[in-house]
């Protein structure tokens, strides 16, 4: 990576991203630490704050690449099923399918690995691809959680939870009032392994209400 960033041709904003890659303490933690990604750490704290993941949770992974997330899950609970546009290597006691977890062929996969059951848990630590104009990636995002919500709407257990990667403060106000109505309690929080100058947050919404 180091030679990397010597070459003359290297933008200047790509070098600065690489040498915040390099000095990332929760990137070298993860390389040390068998980690797929820095993400996992978000979900570690996640975790040990709100206890979302039980030995017998059925856990669904929106947008699991590279498995970071996935990876953790993996070794707490019985069945994960990952599901994401990208390739994911193979992860014990996990069941990857490629696509979009919108299409009918996913959720026909999905369906067939519950075998008449609901998840536990939802997560989605998924982000659409921004375009730098805030209005434009704010509604991107708002219309993502809303497919998630959907998306649990059909998968979810009664009393089950959702995990939402968030930016711009939040959820906004209309989504959150409908998520409020399904589901017991909704918490916004900012894990220590978020980068600081980052806006994201992640939505715990506890206590689904089918």
């Amino acid at each position: 990576m180091k030679k990397i960033i010597k070459n003359k041709k290297l933008k200047k904003s790509s070098r600065q991203w690489i040498l915040r890659q390099m000095k990332d303490p929760y990137i070298i933690r993860a390389k040390k630490e068998g980690y797929r990604s820095r993400s996992a750490f978000k979900l570690l704290e996640i975790q040990e704050k709100f206890k979302i993941i039980r030995k017998d949770s059925i856990v669904i992974d929106l947008g699991s690449a590279p498995g970071g997330w996935s990876q953790i899950v993996s070794q707490v609970c019985k069945k994960v099923i990952s599901i994401d546009l990208l390739e994911m290597e193979s992860l014990p006691n996990v069941e990857f399918i490629q696509g979009d977890f919108l299409d009918l062929r996913s959720v026909e996969k999905i369906n067939r690995i519950l075998n008449g059951n609901l998840a536990d848990v939802v997560l989605s630590d998924m982000a659409p691809n921004a375009c730098g104009v805030k209005s434009i990636d704010h509604i991107r995002i708002m219309n993502l959680i809303e497919q998630v919500f959907e998306f649990c709407k059909e998968n979810l257990k009664t009393e089950g939870v959702l995990v939402a990667k968030v930016f711009q403060g939040g959820t906004e106000d209309s989504l959150l009032r409908e998520l409020k109505k399904r589901f017991e309690k909704t918490i916004h929080f900012k894990p220590k392994a978020s980068r600081k100058e980052s806006v994201e947050t992640y939505l715990i919404a506890l206590g689904f209400l089918r």
